[in-house]
């Protein structure tokens, strides 16, 4: 069966939890079809020739979208282009007077629309997969009002409304929360519309696909595609980083301002990290992704080092002590414990941090909410090497048995089958 996969994400090597998604997914659809690429992030944004290199070999053919394929080089210039557009998104939502003025000069969507329907037509395609089609919502629906007999697959990594309205209880300022509350429902209406809209809407867990089934008009449309990792990569442990102290603790994901990660690296630094001091003088807490330097520039304590982006952060995460998911909230299904688990990381996580994996306290992983216990799972799992082992190797089982590129490719097989 014939694929045309496109995807605003897409980076080589991968920058983090979105980018692992989409570059699994890609694995794991080569398996099972005649795959094609049309990437919506530009040659820059990849990774460059070497990027384009890795994801042709998994593919018939990769191009890209009119929207970046003249997208400037110069890496200040780019920036400025993906601004414009991100301000085109957000202006369709919110005032449709700045969209209308905008949509002249960018009408990106129209135009992909058109040349991925083309490309359907010239190569005999008629699925279309949409990677993170939970921000491509106004692209689906122009393809289908265009196209109706394309059959398209709304890919998600979480649901982005709960993902966007579960920080509400943590926000203090009424004026942002307002905001955040317009803008979960906002998303609650697109994925009411985009659920009986698309012909399969996927899902990385029951959690979320109990959801989507509850506000979809046909639950059938509903499939699950999971979160996995290609734990082939992972197979080789990197040496220590020059000047790199255990014991230590590390915290990976993708950083911005009053984000979910900034909130949950705040949170472990402000009412863990001290008591986790108490128990381990000369503890070392290592923090590594994208924003991460931005965000965190304020921390100012030589047992806390803030890495930023790192071209791979398994020399980190392979040499740590302990892998922590301090998250309040957030959706979806989270790659850190995944490749937590595929480095025989032991884990301390809350409840919601291990959501959508079928984890068990104390056998797979540790879930702790509140800071004592948190600290105190910590301390644990340093302490008693052999237990923690234990733990890890069971963690790295139960991923290897549910969260395997394999394991994915045989989602996408039940996924076609339906379709057919």
């Amino acid at each position: 069966m014939k694929i045309l996969f496109t995807t605003p994400i897409l980076e080589h090597p991968p920058a983090g939890g979105p980018q692992l998604r989409i570059a699994n997914s890609i694995k794991a659809l080569a398996k099972c079809s005649e795959l094609h690429i049309i990437s919506r992030a530009s040659l820059l944004q990849i990774g460059g020739d070497d990027a384009e290199i890795f994801f042709r070999q998994f593919c018939n053919n990769f191009e890209y979208s009119p929207s970046v394929v003249n997208f400037s080089s110069n890496k200040y210039l780019h920036k400025i282009q993906r601004l414009a557009m991100r301000v085109l998104d957000y202006a369709r939502q919110d005032d449709r007077y700045i969209s209308q003025l905008l949509v002249r000069v960018y009408d990106y969507i129209d135009a992909d629309a058109n040349f991925i329907i083309e490309y359907c037509k010239k190569h005999d395609i008629n699925i279309i997969w949409f990677g993170y089609g939970n921000i491509s919502f106004h692209l689906m629906k122009k393809i289908k009002v265009l196209a109706p007999e394309i059959k398209i697959i709304c890919d998600t990594d979480s649901v982005w409304s709960r993902f966007v309205l579960r920080e509400l209880p943590y926000e203090k300022d009424p004026i942002r929360a307002a905001k955040i509350k317009r803008n979960g429902l906002r998303k609650e209406r697109e994925e009411k519309e985009w659920v009986d809209l698309c012909d399969v809407t996927t899902a990385v867990s029951e959690v979320d696909a109990e959801y989507y089934k509850s506000i979809a008009s046909n639950k059938d449309k509903i499939c699950i595609f999971s979160n996995v990792i290609d734990l082939q990569t992972y197979a080789t442990k990197p040496p220590k980083p020059a000047n790199f102290k255990n014991p230590s603790v590390y915290l990976a994901g993708s950083f911005g301002p009053k984000s979910a990660m900034d909130k949950a690296a705040r949170w472990f630094i402000d009412d863990i990290f001290p008591l986790l001091q108490k128990q381990i003088p000369n503890i070392h807490f290592y923090i590594v992704g994208s924003g991460s330097k931005e965000t965190l520039s304020d921390i100012k304590n030589h047992q806390i080092e803030v890495l930023g982006k790192m071209p791979s952060v398994l020399p980190y995460l392979c040499n740590s002590d302990v892998s922590i998911v301090p998250l309040q909230f957030e959706s979806g299904t989270r790659f850190k414990i995944m490749e937590a688990a595929a480095c025989y990381v032991p884990i301390v996580s809350t409840t919601l941090g291990a959501e959508g994996i079928p984890l068990e306290h104390d056998r797979d992983i540790l879930i702790a909410d509140e800071p004592e216990s948190f600290a105190n799972s910590i301390a644990e799992l340093i302490n008693n090497k052999e237990y923690a082992a234990n733990m890890a190797q069971k963690c790295f089982v139960l991923i290897e048995k549910n969260n395997s590129v394999e394991s994915l490719a045989q989602e996408a097989k039940n996924i076609l089958k339906k379709l057919a």
